[in-house]
């Protein structure tokens, strides 16, 4: 498969800005040859209803201009349904063990999360930065507008945060099931019931 395709695999399944240097670190690659390969793929849809956008040292694909009444429409449609049994998960985990990175989201969730994330995001219920430790991938965050709805000014306030935050950390860090260490917990009287997280209103 030509490099170009497989670039635009690469955009298409993560769903968000992925910087060049990145894109040569997964195709093993030089930048100088993805570069190249980026203008074959940017030629390539100049005509489709998918672009490449570029900004600075990263890269993403957007919907044409062409398109955005059609899109607008949609977006309109998708803002006025609930966010749904994934939303509340992803955000239940950005919640409890945020900042956390989108391949840790997958993780744990077991299922690739890029279009969910991407969902909160224009709600405005989570907030994204570039990660500290590694500068080509992104971090997320609960949102002011998420606490708020959450009515706490601290993410710490949160029902039982710590005990909670320790569940997923221990998941990620060994796969353990979370019904396991619950169990485990309770029998030294740590345990509690899982808090119940209402879904933020239609926007």
């Amino acid at each position: 498969m030509n490099l170009d395709s497989l670039i635009e695999a690469i955009l298409f399944l993560e769903g968000e800005p992925v910087k060049i240097k990145k894109l040569a670190e997964i195709l093993d690659k030089p930048e100088k040859e993805v570069g190249g390969a980026l203008e074959v793929l940017e030629q390539k849809l100049k005509d489709r209803g998918i672009r490449l956008t570029k900004k600075d040292n990263e890269v993403a694909l957007s919907t044409a201009p062409e398109t955005a009444k059609i899109c607008e429409k949609i977006s309109r449609e998708e803002f006025n349904k609930e966010i749904g049994k994934a939303g509340l998960e992803v955000l239940a985990i950005v919640v409890y063990q945020g900042p956390i990175s989108r391949p840790e989201i997958d993780y744990v969730r077991g299922v690739n999360s890029s279009f969910t994330v991407r969902n909160l995001l224009v709600r405005g219920l989570v907030e994204r930065k570039t990660n500290p430790k590694d500068n080509r991938s992104y971090i997320y965050s609960p949102s002011f507008q998420l606490l708020r709805f959450l009515g706490v000014d601290d993410i710490n306030k949160l029902p039982q945060y710590e005990h909670f935050q320790k569940i997923i950390k221990q998941f990620m860090d060994t796969g353990s099931e979370f019904a396991e260490f619950g169990e485990s917990e309770s029998k030294t009287g740590a345990g509690a019931a899982e808090p119940e997280i209402a879904e933020p209103d239609k926007q």
